[in-house]
């Protein structure tokens, strides 16, 4: 028996306005948007009453670490993707620094059974590019991963390519996206050191941290990978973070151009002001830097430079946090309210709701090709978020659902409350409940 939802009187975004409209879901797909309302519905049909909420589709966040396999202790697939969908987000692409990473077939497909049993949310995993395993690489099937990840830098998992031949062979050989963590080594180590014989008895303050991990770092690795792409395949840059980079970047709609950008919603809601007061907790890679940098990535958003926000959500445990700034991980947890902050963004009149739509779920869906996703429209899959935008609501330990259970957000009270999320025509998060 087919199964039937009926979201009544939710209003969505249309261009620059929005409209009052009736959404009658079969199954997984939505298969009837309209003005009017609907008075003949199918016996048995569950109704969601969405007056006064906006409709948006559902997130689709194309940069997550949810730890799985090998670090459950800060994270799991059943944990993180709990926090995805009370987070509005309905799709994730996840990175391959697990233990063990993602670098050949046999770890990839303990992730995609882990992830049948485990996951809320839908699913794509990246296979990471190592110094040697790229012909390996290339065999695995498209519908398999998402695309590659490569980190340029090092970062959390330390899956570094510094071999010259392998970053060009896979430039030009590469049939998927290629995301890139780009920051230029050499000057990070460099910089690292420089601090460490600064502060010896191992007393520094997280403060350094966008001096360690800075600009020209971020920037002479971005503009490599971009010479190296023109022309050859797509690379999408990840969380671009300073002004000087979106120098190398170009406006322009997704299908247009062959380089994109994806910046988090840390790096555009924090500036490295915030460390006096949040310390390793906002500590992540590349560093969040400063308010001038903060205001370049909002702008580059509005005109098009950047494509896509994505949380790049990376957990750990508060006591590792809590370590010596040298030993302590780089990674902030943040899915659960990343829309938050962007409508946040929006309430400030930085974002229009159309663009929030267009860079969190159109624009993924579009670049890494997700048929019938992306979008609230006939015949597509029924991936819905359900927003009141007039509801206020406070972050606390006690409605965090990351397993990490702490957040630089904590006492923040955001404008606006998810109030259901459905995947694929199901209910997944509905009034602060996780629906399994």
């Amino acid at each position: 028996m087919a199964n039937y939802k009926y979201i009544r009187l939710a209003n969505i975004v249309s261009g620059t306005s929005q409209k009052n409209v009736n959404i009658l879901i079969k199954d997984d797909r939505i298969i009837l948007i309209s003005e009017s309302e609907i008075s003949d519905l199918p016996f048995n049909t569950e109704v969601v009453e969405a007056e006064g909420l906006i409709a948006l589709p559902g997130i689709i966040d194309v940069h997550v670490h949810f730890r799985e396999p090998g670090l459950e202790h800060k994270a799991d697939m059943v944990s993180e993707s709990n926090a995805a969908v009370a987070g509005g987000i309905t799709t994730v692409f996840e990175m391959p620094n697990t233990n063990p990473p993602t670098i050949t077939q046999e770890a990839l497909w303990q992730k995609l059974e882990l992830a049948k049993e485990k996951m809320l949310c839908n699913y794509k995993f990246y296979y990471g590019i190592t110094n040697k395993n790229l012909d390996q690489a290339l065999k695995i099937p498209k519908e398999d991963i998402c695309g590659f990840k490569i980190f340029l830098g090092s970062s959390t998992g330390n899956m570094l390519v510094d071999r010259q031949a392998t970053i060009e062979d896979l430039f030009e050989r590469s049939p998927y996206v290629i995301t890139a963590h780009c920051e230029d080594e050499a000057r990070v180590k460099a910089n690292t050191q420089k601090y460490k014989e600064l502060y010896p008895n191992n007393d520094a303050p997280s403060s350094i941290h966008p001096l360690v991990r800075d600009a020209e770092a971020c920037y002479l690795s971005s503009k490599f990978a971009i010479e190296l792409a023109k022309g050859r395949t797509k690379l999408n840059i990840a969380h671009i973070s300073t002004e000087k980079e979106i120098s190398l970047l170009k406006s322009g709609k997704i299908g247009t151009k062959n380089i994109t950008a994806e910046v988090s919603p840390m790096h555009l809601w924090f500036t490295q002001d915030d460390f006096n007061a949040l310390g390793n907790k906002i500590k992540c890679n590349p560093s969040i830097k400063s308010l001038q940098d903060r205001q370049a990535l909002r702008k580059a958003l509005r005109e098009d430079k950047i494509d896509m926000i994505a949380t790049d959500h990376a957990p750990h445990l508060i006591e590792e946090k809590e370590k010596p700034y040298f030993d302590a991980p780089s990674g902030i947890p943040s899915i659960q309210h990343s829309l938050q902050i962007v409508l946040e963004l929006v309430a400030q009149g930085e974002l229009r709701l159309d663009q929030v739509q267009e860079k969190m779920s159109s624009n993924p869906a579009k670049l890494f090709g997700l048929k019938d996703r992306g979008e609230l429209r006939e015949g597509f899959f029924a991936d819905i978020v359900l927003v009141d935008l007039n509801k206020e609501e406070t972050i606390t330990k006690e409605n965090l659902f990351s397993k990490c259970k702490w957040s630089p957000l904590e006492g923040y009270t955001f404008k606006s409350k998810i109030f259901l999320t459905m995947v694929n025509g199901e209910i997944k998060y509905k009034e602060g409940r996780i629906l399994r």
